[in-house]
This record gives C-alpha cells, structure tokens and sequence, in this order.
C-alpha cells in the first residue's frame, strides 16, 4: 500500500524522523521524501511530507513514531461479547494519542500503554480489555489515530533525559540528588501530584524513615505498596523489627519469625490501618503518616502474601483500577526497589509524567527507563542511601 506520512515537532534532533527512515526499510519499505522543512533554532519545529511505500505493518509502526496518516474518520466495530475486541482493535501507546471524531481531533481520555480506545458519544476513553463490554465501539485500524512523538525537551539543564540515558552504578548522584530535590520542590510550590512507589527493601534498609518524612513535608499525594511493604511497616512500629530482624543490631530475635503474624493480627483486631492509627495501635511510620496526612495509599496483593492486612486488595485487576485513579492526574512518579509495583505502575503512566527509578538493580531501573517515557531518571543505588540525602537537599530549600 502506498500513503503519504507527515512528520511535525522536533523531528531531527528527537530522532523521530531517523527512526522513520529505519523502520520503513528495516520492514521492506520504500520512502520518497516529498517536503522537508528545518527548524532554524532549538525552539523551530520542523516538517517532513514522506510517501511511503510498503505492508500494513509497516504502516503500523510508524504511526506508533508519531506520523501523521492521512485524515479519515476513525474506525470503530463493536466489542463481539464483554472482555473480547475485534480482531482489528488498536492497541494504545502511553504517549498522548487523538482520534479524528465528527470532523476534528479529540484527545483519548485516561490513556496508557497496552489497551484499546472506546468511542463513548463524542469521546474516546482508554481502557483495559477487561472492562471492554459487548457492543462497545472500539477502535480498529490506524485511520484517524494520531500519536505525539516523545520530542527533546527544550531545557538544556532538564535532568530528566529525553528517553534514556546509560544506565551505571559509577554515575555521581550528589548533584542529580540536588535538581530532583529542585524539582520536587517546583511540584509542591504549584500543588503537583507525586506518587510513590514503595518495595519492601525499603523496611528492611531503613530508607522508610526518610519516605515518612517526605509525607510529612507534603511531598507525596500517593503511595502504591504490596502486602509485603506494609506488613514490615507495621511490624517496625510494634517491635521495631522486619520479619524477626531487629533494626539496631541486625540479628534475628528469638521466635521473631511470627512478629509479622502478629503485626496482621493487631490490624485485622484493630478494623485496619486507619483505626489501628485512631486507636493508637500505630503510632509511626509509612502508613501512619499518610492517615495523618489524609494520603491515599493502595496495598495490591500477591501470590506470596502472608494474612494479608485487611486493607490489601487481593483481586489484582482491582487493585490495578485504583492505581488507575491516581497516576492520571499525577505529575512525577518515584519507584523505589520495586520491581512488581514499579513496572505495573510504569506500564499506566502516560509518557509525559517524570519518572524516577531508584534502585540497587541496574536491570530494574533500565527496564522501568526504556518503557519510551519522555522524562525519566534512573539512579543505580540503594533508596536508603539517596532518600536520605534527598530530604536533607529539600529541607534545604525550604529553609
């Protein structure tokens, strides 16, 4: 098939129109540059009209690079029963993505990567396919779907990179520690939304009390854990160890294995975390400190889970549509040490949001970078070591 693409935005530099020509040969394709028009300065975008000869899936991919296909209305068929798509369905990126609806472009509502767009009246909704209902229009094909290429940021000091930047244990974090702590503090200063992404290492190290400080401070309006997480945070509380481990020295007590059972049990007595805070149960800590500061917090649960707590939402899929309530609106995000969480929640956040990925594995951090996030920073070390520093830098600037 043959169509005419365009490309618009800061197509060099981004690297979108390189990737373009790539994908078009690497798929058997054949290209014929019509127009192209150079931006003069950073701030210039640029133009390209290219005529593209090649398969359908050719043609696929590059709208997923941003080009534009000629404009038709988008094409929807019916969903054949609940839970099940067309066969032709369209499968949603996390970059912000618009379908041509009744004569003009409408942005698709609460997108993320991996799922289907539904034509709602005159507007187009994201969802996952186990919410998709018989004889809901979904949208299939790639005629009237138009996808924003991530682009370079215009900031030359921006220390969110554009997509990703190598990923070392030996990169100095002092000053990366010092303009996130910057950015943290513009968030706040304008009323952002910060969600926090919490692994149960961060018990085990000790980097939970820097986390209960940030939420004093203001400085999260969202935390997404595991059963695993929120257990040893009880279990600190009550006898200040994790999984029979005392905090101060190290060594595991003596039938200290069963002090995370009885963590859950005073819970479960209590009627939950936010009673067990009113009842003076808990008296510290992550989940204590978001009672206190009204921070919602979402406990999803897993295979391996012990009890589990009673605030922990057992059904994944659940689980899943509550984290969807909060990173929609969110405008930076901080996994720390978890992979489960981390990734889940990388996988809902749209492209735009400013990604933060700490953690001792380099492999975590690397595959929480490359999901084609716009603003990213990933810093290879253990979260008990930088949030510290990170709540020393904010202090700072809020003296």
């Amino acid at each position: 098939m043959k169509e005419e693409i365009e490309l618009r935005g800061h197509i060099i530099d981004s690297l979108i129109l390189p990737r373009v020509l790539d994908a078009i040969m690497d798929l058997k394709g054949n290209f014929q540059i019509l127009q192209l028009d150079v931006g003069k300065t950073k701030t210039d975008e640029s133009y390209a009209k290219i005529l593209v000869d090649g398969p359908a899936e050719l043609f696929d991919e590059l709208e997923r690079l941003g080009a534009l296909l000629p404009r038709e209305e988008v094409k929807t068929e019916a969903a054949p029963a609940d839970k099940s798509l067309p066969d032709k369905f369209y499968g949603t990126t996390h970059h912000p993505t618009s379908v041509y609806l009744g004569g003009d472009w409408k942005p698709v509502q609460e997108l993320e990567m991996d799922c289907v767009i539904v034509i709602e009246g005159n507007k187009a909704v994201c969802k996952r396919q186990g919410l998709v209902k018989k004889g809901e229009k979904v949208v299939v094909g790639l005629k009237g779907v138009k996808v924003e290429a991530p682009q370079r940021s215009r900031e030359p000091s921006d220390i969110f990179g554009f997509m990703s930047s190598q990923i070392s244990p030996e990169k100095p974090i002092n000053s990366l520690i010092k303009d996130l702590a910057k950015e943290m503090k513009k968030l706040k200063d304008k009323k952002g939304f910060i969600i926090h992404v919490v692994g149960t290492a961060m018990a085990h190290t000790g980097a939970d009390r820097a986390l209960a400080e940030l939420i004093k401070m203001g400085y999260a309006q969202a935390i997404f854990t595991g059963n695993g997480f929120a257990v040893m945070d009880v279990e600190k509380q009550l006898f200040g160890t994790t999984l029979g481990m005392d905090e101060k020295t190290g060594r595991v007590l003596r039938r200290g294995y069963k002090s995370h059972l009885v963590a859950i049990n005073e819970i479960h007595k209590a009627g939950g975390i936010e009673k067990a805070v009113e009842k003076g149960v808990l008296k510290d800590g992550v989940l204590y400190n978001c009672v206190k500061k009204k921070v919602p917090f979402i406990i999803g649960g897993s295979l391996r889970d012990d009890g589990p707590l009673p605030d922990t939402i057992t059904d994944v899929m659940k689980a899943q549509d509550e984290m969807r309530k909060h990173v929609q609106g969110a405008d930076m995000c901080m996994i720390y040490a978890s992979m489960l969480h981390g990734i889940a929640t990388g996988n809902m956040l749209p492209s735009k949001v400013k990604t933060v990925a700490i953690d001792i594995n380099p492999y975590v951090v690397t595959r929480l970078q490359d999901r084609g996030t716009t603003q990213a920073l990933g810093i290879v070390s253990d979260p008990a070591v930088v949030l510290p520093m990170l709540v020393q830098e904010i202090k700072k600037l809020e003296r």
